[in-house]
């Protein structure tokens, strides 16, 4: 009886050990793979964009989610964690959708767009950073936080000053 009491406790630390692994792998898949989307859209932004702020908005996300993915995936290595850069379904939608745009309409897409990526993207890490089991991703999440709010910050700014929803 007491050997199967013990099985039963190891086998539920192990699965809440296994549970919160699985909880920082999908966050750090998450995070890899929307990062990559923003550098990427943020390339397409300043090709295809008609305003200057637009321009300059994915110029910004371009550099800061690179050093960001790049910092994710030395931790990821680290921790033997997968960090993707493909683009996930909804991410290669829009980057075609905004590929067929181009001035003023691609302003407006584009920053409705980064908006509504920045709202999710900060209730993902600040999930993260509240309630990650791996310190160091947990560490990143709320190193990054201020960054993603001064982007969701620029990104309401600019999507006003195109005439965007800024929703």
């Amino acid at each position: 009886m007491h050997r199967i009491n013990r099985i039963v406790l190891i086998a539920t630390c192990c699965g809440v050990g296994l549970f919160a692994a699985e909880a920082d792998q999908s966050f750090v898949t998450k995070a890899s793979q929307g990062g990559s989307a923003e550098v990427k859209l943020g390339q397409l932004a300043q090709e295809k964009a008609g305003n200057q702020k637009v321009k300059d908005f994915g110029k910004q996300m371009s550099q800061d989610h690179a050093k960001a993915g790049d910092e994710l995936q030395r931790i990821a290595q680290q921790k033997n964690l997968r960090a993707p850069s493909e683009l996930t379904a909804k991410d290669d939608a829009l980057m075609k959708k905004l590929q067929g745009l181009s001035g003023p309409e691609f302003d407006k897409e584009y920053m409705s767009a980064m908006v509504k990526d920045h709202e999710e993207d900060i209730a993902d890490f600040q999930k993260e950073a509240n309630s990650g089991t791996d310190s160091d991703v947990k560490s990143f999440a709320s190193k990054t936080l201020p960054t993603l709010n001064e982007h969701l910050r620029m990104a309401k700014e600019t999507a006003a000053a195109v005439g965007a929803s800024a929703q």
